[in-house]
Parts: C-alpha cells; sequence; structure tokens
C-alpha cells in the first residue's frame, strides 16, 4: 500500500506562485508569436475544426480578445493558470507515488521548465494539451492504485474534451494501452469502468470527430506533410531534445521514475506508464512525429521520479541548488527576459524558436507598407497581399488596419479555404521566402523590398522578399489551388 501525505499547499503553491509571477513579468514583451497570429485569424472564423487543428485554442484567442481587447497581454492571460495548473497536477502525481512535500515541491518545479513555460507564455496548443496528459495520467493513477475506479470516467470526459485541442492524448492511450499489454495488469483492460471511460471520450468528442469524418480527415494530410517536410530533422533531434525539454539537471530524476515505475511493487498498476515512454520513442520515431510530443508523460515520469529522489537525497541544499539552476536556464531561455535589442547577440533565438518568432512583426508590416504605399493611386483599389505563411497573413491581418493596408490572403494551411481573392484583384503585393513561389500565377513580379526586422534576430521571415506581381495568367477561381500548402 501507498501512504499519501497531505498535498503540500504552501511549497507547491510558492511554485505556483513563482511560475505566474514569471509569466505575468514577460507577458507583454517582444511581440505576437507567429502561431498567434494564425490563431488570432481563425478565431475570427469559427467552426467545429480546422484543417490543421481542432478549435479550442483560436476561440480561446477570440474570447480573449471579446473580453479583454486586442493586444499581446490579453490572450496571454490563460497560459498563466495553465502552469500555475500545471505545478499542481504535478505535485498530485508525485503525492499519488507516495510523495511527501519534498517530492511534491520538486514535481511541481518541472513545470518551470523549457517546453512548459514556452506552452503557456505563448497561446499555443501545447499549453492545454501538456494539462490534460498530466490530469489523465493523474486519474489514471487513481482508479489503479487507489482502487477509485470512476477515475476512469474523468479520465474518459477529460480525453473527450481534449479532443477539441489537440488529438496527441490519443498516444498517450494507445501506448499505456501497450504497456499494460506488455507489462501488466492485463485484467486492467477488461473493466467496465475503463471502457465506460473510453465510451464517454467517444461522445464528448463526437463533433470534432464527425468533422474528421466529414472532411476526409485533415489531420491526416497535415501529419502527412509535417512528416514530409520536417521528418528527417524530427527523427535526428528526438533522443538529443529529450534530455533538453526538461533541462539537463532533472534528466536523471525522471529516469528514476521510470525505474521506480518498473521495480516498485506498490506501483505496479501504473507500471505501463513507465513502459509507454519508449514505446512512444519507436512509435514517434516510425512515423516521424515531433519530438515534443512526448513532454507531457515525461514530465509525469519527473513527478513520479521525485518520490525517490526525496527518499535517497537527504542533502536538501543539493535538490535546491539544482533545481534552481535549471529553473534559471530555463527562465533564461524561454522567456523574453533580454531586451530585443541585445537578443540577436546571444544563442536564445537559436536555442528556442519560439523566441525568435516574436521577434519584428511591426518592421516586417512597415515594410510592407511601404510597399504598398509606393504603387500608383490607380492600382491601390485592385491590390491585395498574398503571403507564404501564416505569420505573414497574420501579422499582415493584425497591423495592416491601422496603415490601410488592403486585405490579406494566404494559401498556408487552413488559410487557404479564407479565400481566393476576388477577381476584382489585378496587382498582388507578395511576400514570400526567396524567389515568388507561385510565379506561374503571374505574368510579371517585380522585387520591391527585402524584410529585416532590424534585431539581428534570424526567423523565417529575415529570408522574405515583398514583390508586386501583375499579369494573372487565369482566373483567380484556376489558379489559387495551386498557392495551397501544407506544413
Amino acid at each position: 500500500m501507498i501512504e499519501r501525505s497531505p498535498l503540500a499547499w504552501k511549497p507547491v503553491g510558492a511554485v505556483a506562485a513563482s511560475a505566474s509571477v514569471a509569466l505575468l513579468l514577460t507577458i507583454n514583451r517582444y511581440d505576437y508569436h507567429r502561431d498567434e497570429l494564425y490563431f488570432r485569424m481563425l478565431g475570427s472564423h469559427p467552426t467545429w475544426g480546422y484543417v490543421d487543428q481542432p478549435p479550442f485554442t483560436p476561440l480561446l484567442i477570440r474570447a480573449c480578445v471579446e473580453v479583454f481587447g486586442d493586444s499581446v497581454w490579453a490572450i496571454r492571460l490563460p497560459g498563466v493558470l495553465f502552469l500555475a495548473a500545471a505545478v499542481f497536477l504535478l505535485a498530485l502525481i508525485a503525492r499519488e507515488a507516495g510523495g511527501g512535500a519534498v517530492a511534491q515541491t520538486l514535481a511541481g518545479t518541472g513545470a518551470l521548465t523549457t517546453f512548459a513555460l514556452v506552452s503557456t507564455h505563448l497561446t499555443l496548443t501545447t499549453g492545454p494539451d501538456l494539462l490534460v496528459w498530466l490530469a489523465v495520467v493523474l486519474c489514471v493513477m487513481r482508479a489503479s492504485l487507489r482502487e477509485l475506479p470512476r477515475y476512469w470516467l474523468v479520465a474518459g470526459l477529460v480525453t473527450g474534451l481534449a479532443l477539441y485541442n489537440k488529438h496527441l492524448v490519443i498516444l498517450l492511450l494507445l501506448t499505456f494501452a501497450a504497456g499494460v499489454l506488455i507489462a501488466g495488469p492485463r485484467r486492467l483492460l477488461l473493466s467496465p469502468w475503463l471502457w465506460a471511460g473510453a465510451g464517454i471520450a467517444v461522445v464528448v468528442g463526437l463533433p470534432n470527430l464527425l468533422y474528421q469524418i466529414t472532411n476526409d480527415f485533415p489531420q491526416l494530410d497535415m501529419a502527412s506533410a509535417l512528416a514530409e517536410n520536417k521528418g528527417d530533422e524530427a527523427r535526428i533531434t528526438l533522443i538529443p531534445l529529450q534530455l533538453a525539454w526538461l533541462g539537463p539537471l532533472f534528466v536523471p530524476v525522471w529516469i528514476a521514475g521510470i525505474v521506480t515505475l518498473l521495480r516498485n511493487p506498490a506501483l505496479r498498476p501504473v507500471r505501463a506508464f513507465g513502459v509507454a515512454y519508449p514505446l512512444m520513442l519507436v512509435l514517434l520515431f516510425a512515423v516521424a512525429g515531433q519530438p515534443y510530443y512526448t513532454v507531457g508523460l515525461l514530465c509525469a515520469l519527473f513527478a513520479i521520479g521525485a518520490v525517490p529522489v526525496e527518499r535517497r537525497v537527504t542533502r536538501r541544499w543539493i535538490l535546491v541548488a539544482g533545481a534552481a539552476v535549471n529553473v534559471g536556464v530555463a527562465i533564461l531561455t524561454s522567456l523574453p527576459v533580454l531586451p530585443v535589442d541585445l537578443i540577436g547577440d546571444t544563442p536564445v533565438p537559436a536555442i528556442n524558436q519560439g523566441i525568435s518568432d516574436q521577434i519584428g512583426w511591426q518592421q516586417y508590416v512597415r515594410q510592407v507598407a511601404d510597399v504598398y504605399e509606393a504603387l500608383p493611386a490607380q492600382d491601390k483599389p485592385n491590390t491585395v497581399l498574398v503571403t507564404g505563411n501564416y505569420g505573414e497573413a497574420g501579422a499582415l491581418d493584425r497591423y495592416g488596419r491601422d496603415l490601410r493596408l488592403p486585405d490579406v490572403y494566404s494559401g498556408h494551411n487552413e488559410l487557404w479555404w479564407l479565400g481566393p481573392p476576388p477577381e476584382s484583384a489585378t496587382v498582388v503585393v507578395l511576400v514570400t521566402q526567396g524567389d515568388p513561389a507561385r510565379a506561374t500565377a503571374f505574368g510579371s513580379c517585380d522585387l520591391k523590398a527585402e524584410l529585416d526586422n532590424g534585431y539581428g534576430v534570424e526567423n523565417e521571415e529575415q529570408t522574405a522578399r515583398v514583390f508586386v506581381c501583375r499579369g494573372l495568367t487565369g482566373t483567380w477561381a484556376d489558379l489559387w489551388p495551386s498557392f495551397q500548402h501544407f506544413d
């Protein structure tokens, strides 16, 4: 039997409060992330799903804009709550594994790590998804270790709701089920409560599933595109990034979590989580999945590993010093701590793309506006903006209205469905990487500008160029399919 200590409210609450303060102090620095700009556009077109993701995060951003205003800090407020909740969920997982106050507090610091900080500082799908994984793990532990089968129903409800944000929780459930088949206890799969929970997940998530069916499973097309465009990189970085997501100093802790699950008889009912992690790595390598897909389970393993660490490391100053260094490095590399005019001279943008993708949007929009303003007056009523990616489109949509720029279109992911431009559009200000990607659609494209954020930070837009294109070679209805691309 596992003896459970009371939840260590004060130290865990202090960790949650510190995490919240870190996000609040940096919430308004730099600018939007490219994905936030994209989700902001999608939120203006609510639907049951989009070609590249379910609707929750775009609609969350839409709600924040409606309630708090159209600003960076407004859309990032939910992330503060997500991070604080993650701290407590990690502490509760450690408690279920028998952890006392030290283990629970150490487990909570797992939320103050690179991936979790980036995912909650920015309003991305990964923030809510992290909470979902931790909540499901906690429910499974309570259902199995305490023999409280009603928690399978809660796990099913959480899973069904999660499908409106991201489908990755299915990866957790599949690998856990495979782990049960390999390491037991196999009788778990015969539980009517477990299957009732699965039924709840299907019913709650049914509208999202129906969207996928009626639209020919667009998420599979998106996954295929990611595997084709980023598959080699994903396979190469899969293992190295596992050592980086929670920080190098925390690696021994989550490894201890795996060992504890496999060796501690008291944790045998949830031993499958220790097997699920290597199975997940094998599966991701096989399908060229993104390395960050493991982070939710990795955090849970860290929380479980905090329990043997509490028992074996008697010199508490070692834990405090190690956690402080790990958290400090994570904050420095994950949050916009450094002044924006200095960040280009540091390795941070190369380490964390989430930082580089927040740099320069207003400068880029101003440079596109200069190209538009230089057009002859007779061309402007017939001009539209077309971009190569959704970040550029989102930035022009957000900042272009104040500069009286025309409507923006893009063939990238879901934005393709918002086109094509009107047939009256005979002049295009085209923002794209390299040469005009759709040059055959135009009779001529003249280079007018090269984008520069002015901070020396490398991101996709630092290589982008701005063209003025004329002479459509067909109607927009005929040409628009050639603009579609997924990545």
